[in-house]
C-alpha cells in the first residue's frame, strides 16, 4: 500500500505537469503531433487515479467488496493500462509517418484525423479492459474472505489472451517503428555526409540511437515481465504464484507510467 501509494502521487503530479505544459505547446504552435504525447500523459493521470483507488483498499479495513464491483474496479485498471501502452504506439506511429513521409503527414494530419484515432485509442482500451465484464468467461468467483484484486477476479485465460492479440502485436510493433525510425535517420545523415553539406557527428548518431534504445527498453522491461508471469501463471498454475505477479512484476508496468514523462516530455 505504501508503494502504490508513493507510486500513483509521483504519476498524477508528474503526468499532470507534462499536459500542462503539452497544452501550452499545442496552444501555441498547434501541432497536431502533440496531441499523441498530450492524450499519452492523460492516459498515465488515469492510471495514477485508479491505482489511488487501490491504496483507498489496501489502507482501509478489511473490505470485501460484491463480484460486480471487484470487476468494475480491475477493469478501469486495465483500460487505463491499455490506454498508457496503445498510445506509446499511437506516438510512435505519429513520428514514423512524419519521419518517413513528411510532405504527406502535412496534409493528412488533420484535426479530424487526430480526432478519430484517439476516440478509436480510448474504444478499444475500454474493450480490452472491460472484457471480463461482457465475457463471464474470462472472470473468477471472488472467494468469501478475500479482497478484491486483479487474479482474484480475472480468469489466467483473460492474460493469455490479451498477450497474445494485443500486447505481444504491439510490442512487435512498437519495437520496428523505432528500429525503422533509427533506419531511416541513418540514411539522411549518410545522404548529407554525401552531398557535402557537412558532416554528421557520431555523436549525434549514438545520442539517436540512445534515445531508441531507451523507449524501447522503458516499455519492454516494464510490461514484458508482467505479461511473461502471467502466461507462465496460466499454463502451469502451480509453478508460478500469482502473488509474485500481482504484488512484483506488476510495479514496473505502472512504474512505465512514470517513466513516460521523462523521455516523451524531452
Amino acid at each position: 500500500g505504501a508503494v502504490l501509494a508513493v507510486l500513483a502521487s509521483l504519476i498524477i503530479t508528474a503526468n499532470v505537469l507534462v499536459a500542462v505544459a503539452l497544452l501550452c505547446l499545442i496552444h501555441k504552435s498547434s501541432s497536431r503531433g502533440l496531441c499523441f504525447v498530450l492524450n499519452l500523459a492523460v492516459a498515465d493521470t488515469m492510471v495514477g487515479f485508479t491505482v489511488a483507488g487501490l491504496v483507498v483498499d489496501e489502507f482501509s479495513q478489511p473490505f470485501y467488496p460484491p463480484q460486480i464491483f471487484c470487476v468494475l474496479r480491475m477493469a478501469f485498471v486495465t483500460s487505463s493500462s491499455a490506454a498508457s501502452v496503445l498510445s506509446l504506439i499511437l506516438v510512435a506511429c505519429d513520428r514514423h509517418l512524419a519521419i518517413r513521409r513528411p510532405f504527406y503527414y502535412v496534409q493528412l494530419v488533420t484535426g479530424p484525423w487526430v480526432g478519430v484515432r484517439l476516440v478509436g485509442l480510448w474504444l478499444v482500451a475500454a474493450l480490452i479492459g472491460f472484457l471480463p465484464f461482457l465475457a463471464p468467461a474470462f472472470q473468477r468467483d471472488i472467494p468469501q474472505g478475500k479482497k478484491c484484486s486483479f487474479f482474484a477476479v480475472f480468469h489466467p485465460a483473460y492474460m493469455l489472451t490479451v498477450f497474445c492479440a494485443a500486447f505481444f502485436p504491439a510490442l512487435c510493433l512498437f519495437i520496428y517503428l523505432y528500429w525503422d525510425m533509427l533506419k531511416i535517420a541513418s540514411l539522411h545523415a549518410q545522404h548529407i555526409r554525401g552531398v557535402g553539406l557537412g558532416g554528421c557527428p557520431p555523436a549525434r548518431a549514438l545520442k539517436a540511437m540512445r534515445t531508441v534504445g531507451l523507449l524501447v527498453g522503458c516499455f519492454t522491461l516494464s510490461w514484458l515481465p508482467f505479461f511473461i508471469g502471467s502466461v507462465v501463471q496460466t499454463v502451469c498454475l502451480e509453478c508460478f504464484p500469482y502473488r509474485v505477479v500481482e504484488s512484483y512484476l506488476w510495479l514496473p508496468g505502472l512504474g512505465n507510467s512514470l517513466l513516460n514523462p521523462l523521455p516523451y516530455s524531452y
